[in-house]
């Protein structure tokens, strides 16, 4: 039991490490930083604003799909900010490079799993940008006074940083393939195009027709951006909070015991080169 104790111990030790690493070096270039946390966030935001506005405009109707133009500036508002937050590209080129490149070499003698590396880079990161734009969306609800339930903020943002484990999960699957195949970076892009869609980042997801709104839905990729944000602007119910969660741990056995094989047999057959 206390071995037990002693080895979570190190492991919280050695995570909190690397993260503290992601966030020292996205500090260190200022400019860098306040690109990504601040500037970017904030433009991303108007347009999708701007867009829907256009959208009620032209259609000269007060509701679409049951909901006011409100609701919808609060989505694209919400939506762009948690968008954001379940995106990782940036990590899942690190993994990639490092088994083309060969600079892996150095990761597997040391005492954690590749896996384990990133994924506490990518939480780090994600914590210290997140902290920072998150002042857009808050001024922006307070400017036009959006739809938002504010006490709904914590489960919405525990469903967020749940779900961003799934897509440090795919992430994974897609660097495993470097293993075995040239220039996998393609499934990079037609993941990123996909979830662009199947998260409601695209549009909110109530607009889809049946039945395949409802599959889209109940699929764990809805918990990215649909789900946490018609939960926080009042359009879905906890209920709706709780099925993510239970979908997002169904697909983190299945995605996570894919990853695992792909790595083992790739490492099994991998022949370093380089650093």
């Amino acid at each position: 039991m206390r071995s037990s104790k002693l080895a979570f111990l190190s492991l919280l030790r050695r995570n909190f490490a690397f993260a503290k690493l992601a966030i020292v070096s996205n500090l260190e270039y200022r400019l860098n930083y306040f690109v990504d946390a601040i500037l970017q966030p904030t433009l991303t935001t108007c347009i999708e604003m701007l867009l829907w506005y256009a959208v009620f405009k032209s259609a000269a109707t007060t509701e679409i799909a049951g909901f006011s133009k409100e609701y919808y500036l609060a989505y694209a508002l919400w939506g762009a900010f948690f968008a954001r937050i379940c995106t990782s590209w940036m990590y899942e080129y690190r993994m990639i490079q490092e088994i083309d490149s060969g600079s892996i070499n150095s990761l597997l003698t040391r005492p954690m799993t590749f896996y384990e590396y990133y994924f506490s880079q990518l939480m780090g990161y994600k914590v210290i940008t997140t902290a920072c734009s998150m002042m857009v969306p808050l001024l922006a609800v307070l400017i036009f006074d959006l739809p938002t339930k504010f006490s709904r903020l914590p489960l919405a943002f525990a469903l967020e940083f749940y779900y961003l484990i799934l897509v440090h999960s795919i992430s994974f699957v897609i660097a495993s393939c470097a293993f075995y195949l040239n220039k996998v970076y393609a499934f990079t892009g037609a993941k990123n195009l996909a979830l662009w869609l199947f998260t409601g980042e695209l549009f909110p997801l109530d607009l889809m027709p049946e039945p395949m709104k409802t599959i889209v839905i109940t699929l764990p990729f809805s918990a990215g951006v649909y789900v946490p944000v018609g939960y926080l602007t009042g359009r879905l119910g906890v209920g709706s909070v709780m099925n993510s969660f239970v979908s997002i741990s169904i697909a983190l056995i299945l995605v996570n015991a894919l990853g695992l094989w792909m790595w083992r047999k790739g490492v099994h057959i991998y022949a370093g080169t380089g650093a």
